[in-house]
């Protein structure tokens, strides 16, 4: 019986994988046998643990999981990387999906294993969706759309005006303020433009 091989994941480095490491290990994943990648879309190609874990599989091996997202975003991908893994003589093991355990290495876990990742595609495209949906709504009523607050004000931008007008240098008072040149005269335009 060839080794297990665990993954975790997390998409933001303010993220923890201690459950999923805690997951993995009572699955019987070794401590050596565990990489993780943190900060790390699952959307990336390539990710350097997820890499590592790869090229410690060898025939007979099973990759472990805790979640279907771990491995990718994509229906195909996961089915490529699945039959990718069967090639090699290895196999996939998701802990938690469809509220099991799934091993690809058996018929009936593939079987499980493609319905599921075809729900996880939809269900990610359907959030896409709305979410494309709602941005849409948001706009169209003129509402806000979140993003990065402004961090100079309007009357900061009028007074830096009135000190390049006045004959300061443009790039000092550019400096103080934190903006680039071409945000500050964007900025500029977009008072000019609502107090005319």
């Amino acid at each position: 019986m060839g080794k297990l091989i665990g993954y975790a994941r997390v998409s933001t480095k303010q993220q923890d994988t201690d459950r999923q490491q805690a997951d993995l290990l009572a699955a019987g994943v070794r401590r050596d046998d565990l990489y993780v990648d943190h900060g790390v879309s699952g959307a990336r190609a390539s990710r350097p643990a997820f890499d590592r874990a790869l090229d410690a599989i060898h025939d007979g091996d099973t990759l472990v999981v805790t979640t279907l997202d771990r491995l990718g975003r994509s229906t195909q991908n996961m089915l490529d990387f699945a039959e990718a893994l069967r090639a090699r003589s290895a196999g996939l093991r998701v802990l938690n999906l469809g509220g099991g355990d799934v091993d690809t290495s058996t018929p009936m876990g593939s079987m499980v294993f493609t319905v599921m990742s075809a729900l996880a595609q939809m269900e990610l495209d359907i959030k896409r969706e709305r979410i494309t949906d709602s941005v849409a709504k948001r706009r169209t009523s003129g509402g806000d759309l979140g993003g990065r607050p402004q961090k100079v004000t309007d009357r900061q931008i009028q007074n830096a005006i009135r000190l390049i007008d006045g004959g300061e240098a443009a790039a000092g008072v550019l400096r103080d303020l934190g903006l680039s040149r071409s945000t500050f005269y964007r900025r500029a335009r977009e008072i000019s433009r609502v107090s005319s």
